[in-house]
């Protein structure tokens, strides 16, 4: 109780990045005590006679430090939608239905205009998302597949990497995932094994929304390291354990990942009945009715995130913390990326440019847009530098913190972000977007493309045999950029871990 009450005189205080934090070391397990917490404790006693009373005094104050410091430390919540495409909310042009919540977290928030997912696809995504570094470097550059015959089924995220949730455990932070894991079926995988206090959802890339079964035929729901049977709708949920999660923990620093289902297929509005059943996970919804619970499966993951919103003002925990919405790539071609070209898997700015929302009451000016260019990796380093945490000296991040843009609408530095999936790549530099897309005809050239997207943003005109020389270096930048992040990737396993 004491600790409780002494990290609650710490509410209300400035930004972090306007009043200095005192910086947990996070690759050595270190932390800086500031000499005001010293002096709180009063004068130094005189040399005990129970040779104990050194240990137990210094574990005294390194735990009144934490619970101090970590009482001063903002609230993060991420919320990854899956597959959303670049309009497919109202604040982002849909004309075809309204995502009234999210207009509003926009309304009141940082809305991007340039922002990307690091993948094309699911799992590489969210593989960069949780170290900060390209998913390449992680040994997952493609899809964990559910199907066992699959040469990435036995692949995860492997103990070697520091995750964002390890990080800020450091710092005295409480996690939690609810929704989409999709980083390892195995339980070694599982995200308890890599920061999170909690888990509550599915490990696969999908489960039917009603039944929890996977594309492969398997029960897939769980609570920690246990399968376990819970009825719902899988949007609902997620929803439902992660409003739990926030009010057990608000008064103390938490880290929520909401890792939405929506709207990935199978297409299954709150109100359809279950597709799939155990060893049979075929049926899928009519081409007929995927418009339909499209909609609906997007419009009521809105509603989740405007009862996330809710219940941080109800808690008076809005201005303490830092809230992020985006998807994990962009949507195929049932949903949205107008004025986007391609679609989800492919290197054109529709597979992997997104919506993105930051709120933040206090600290981000409302209804802002910026059109600085940001991408999936950033989250992490954005989240510890708010917190205080220093990023990891072994295995650094390639992502840069956004509290400079968040906060005081400041310019990046300049530069190269690189895409990969398969034999096709894409680097952008400025306003230069490189297409590499592997030509599948034997012996046939690969084709390029060089884009200007100031000028062209849906890639329609092909400026390669125009600038020849441009193209020529951002093939050198790529080709130095793959030689790096597969340097020391992480190995994985050619046979399911034990």
């Amino acid at each position: 109780m004491f600790f409780v009450c002494a990290a609650n005189a710490f509410h209300g205080r400035k930004a972090p990045w306007t009043t200095p934090i005192p910086t947990i070391q996070s690759s050595e397990k270190a932390l800086a005590i500031p000499g005001h917490f010293i002096t709180m404790l009063g004068m130094a006693p005189p040399p005990p006679k129970n040779r104990r009373f050194p240990l137990l005094a210094a574990l005294f104050l390194t735990v009144f430090t934490n619970a101090s410091i970590a009482a001063d430390r903002p609230n993060f919540i991420i919320i990854m939608a899956d597959d959303l495409g670049y309009s497919d909310l109202s604040c982002y042009g849909n004309k075809t239905y309204k995502t009234p919540q999210l207009d509003k977290m926009a309304a009141e928030g940082l809305k991007f205009l340039d922002f990307h997912s690091s993948g094309t696809v699911c799992s590489p995504t969210r593989a960069g998302l949780m170290t900060g570094r390209y998913q390449q470097r992680a040994g997952i550059p493609a899809v964990i597949v559910a199907d066992p015959k699959r040469p990435t089924h036995p692949h995860g995220l492997q103990n070697a990497e520091n995750t964002l949730p390890e990080l800020l455990k450091t710092a005295g932070y409480t996690t939690g995932i609810f929704g989409k894991w999709h980083l390892g079926y195995y339980l070694p995988y599982n995200p308890t094994h890599h920061g999170f206090d909690q888990f509550a959802g599915y490990i696969s890339g999908n489960v039917d929304f009603f039944s929890h079964i996977d594309q492969a035929g398997r029960f897939d729901w769980w609570h920690d390291r246990k399968p376990t049977r819970e009825k719902g709708y899988t949007t609902h949920l997620i929803t439902q354990h992660a409003l739990k999660f926030i009010e057990a923990n608000k008064h103390r620093p938490f880290c929520a990942y909401i890792a939405h289902e929506a709207p990935h297929y199978p297409y299954q509005g709150p109100n359809d009945k279950p597709f799939r059943k155990v060893g049979n996970a075929k049926v899928r919804a009519k081409n007929a009715d995927i418009p339909r619970a499209y909609r609906e499966m997007v419009q009521e993951m809105d509603k989740g995130v405007g009862q996330i919103l809710d219940t941080l003002r109800r808690l008076k925990l809005d201005r303490k913390t830092l809230v992020f919405f985006f998807s994990d790539n962009g949507a195929n071609r049932h949903g949205q990326n107008t004025p986007l070209r391609g679609f989800k898997g492919q290197m054109f700015e529709g597979g992997h440019r997104v919506p993105c929302i930051v709120w933040w009451p206090g600290k981000i000016r409302p209804a802002s847009k910026t059109v600085q260019t940001a991408i999936s990796i950033d989250i992490m380093p954005t989240v510890l530098a708010a917190a205080g945490v220093s990023t990891p000296k072994k295995r650094p991040l390639d992502g840069v913190s956004l509290l400079p843009v968040l906060a005081q609408g400041k310019r990046l530095k300049p530069r190269k972000l690189f895409w990969e999936m398969g034999a096709n790549a894409a680097v952008r530099d400025g306003k230069w977007k490189l297409i590499i897309v592997k030509n599948r005809r034997k012996n046939a050239k690969n084709s390029v493309f060089l884009f200007n997207l100031d000028s062209d943003l849906s890639e329609k005109t092909n400026l390669a045999k125009k600038y020849p020389d441009r193209v020529k270096a951002m093939r050198a930048a790529h080709k130095t950029w793959q030689t790096d992040v597969l340097a020391n990737a992480s190995p994985q396993p050619k046979n399911p871990p034990k």
